[in-house]
């Protein structure tokens, strides 16, 4: 009996010793393991500015990877969606798109909110026509371009117009909302509903007019891994670090509001 309980303890006792060795040559090389890939991520073109330098802090974090994001309107980025790329990322700049992607169930995990934005006037620096508020752009002569209505920025326009009684006449829309401020710095436009972000971003190109029925339209940004993501893990830490401390502070810095 004592012979068997020795030998059950030195047992015990070596296993115990390849399990220590074990966990501690483990625990540094999983640690010091880097996570190598490319993030793919579909974001508003109203995120331009704030998530090309996110991508950069992310990548400087996670040496090895590299986020590839492509931007347009948040409906055709939908589309894109459902048509079946292959991306990891969606980051929309509006709820509206963001529920067709769940309803498809294209979702990896609920979205969230990482922040919001309102519209603001961009006008050229000089504001020829002396735009000051929101009724001036329905005045004759003044040519205006928009987001097409289902853009998110569209969708804001026709949501302010609604409310205030003001009837817009648009030379163009636009399907997103870089479009629609690029025709202002060149000159085709004397003013362009945009994007808060959009006129800070675009610094002394354009002038910005805010206006307070803004508020009656402000825009939640959403953001979700998709199903079958390439890099769902790598695509989980850029939606933290999008919604973390840093992303905060970048996003603050253009203008955006975060939750």
């Amino acid at each position: 009996m004592k012979r068997t309980i020795v030998l059950v303890c030195a047992a015990a006792t070596l296993l115990a010793g390849c399990g220590g060795g074990a966990s501690t040559g483990s625990g540094p090389s999983s640690t010091a393991a880097q996570q190598t890939g490319t993030v793919t991520v579909l974001a508003a073109a109203s995120l331009t500015a704030s998530f090309n330098q996110l991508k950069t802090q992310f990548e400087a974090a996670h040496p090895g990877v590299t986020v590839k994001i492509s931007y347009d309107g948040s409906a055709a980025l939908v589309q894109q969606i459902t048509n079946g790329v292959g991306a990891d990322v969606f980051a929309s700049a509006d709820q509206a798109n963001m529920d067709k992607v769940v309803k498809a169930g294209l979702n990896d995990g609920a979205p969230q909110v990482f922040a919001r934005n309102k519209l603001e006037i961009a006008v050229p620096p000089a504001n020829p026509k002396g735009i000051a508020g929101f009724a001036d752009l329905a005045k004759p002569g003044v040519v205006l371009v928009v987001c097409a209505d289902p853009v998110p920025c569209g969708a804001a326009t026709k949501k302010v117009s609604q409310a205030t009684g003001v009837t817009l006449h648009p030379a163009s829309q636009e399907t997103a909302v870089t479009t629609v401020l690029a025709k202002v710095q060149a000159g085709e436009a004397d003013a362009g509903l945009v994007y808060v972000t959009d006129v800070n971003s675009a610094g002394s190109k354009v002038k910005g007019i805010p206006f307070p029925e803004a508020d009656k339209a402000v825009n939640d940004y959403p953001i979700t891994v998709l199903r079958n993501a390439p890099q769902s893990a790598l695509a989980k830490q850029f939606v933290e670090f999008v919604r973390g401390g840093k992303g905060h502070e970048v996003l603050g810095k253009v203008g955006f509001e975060t939750p």
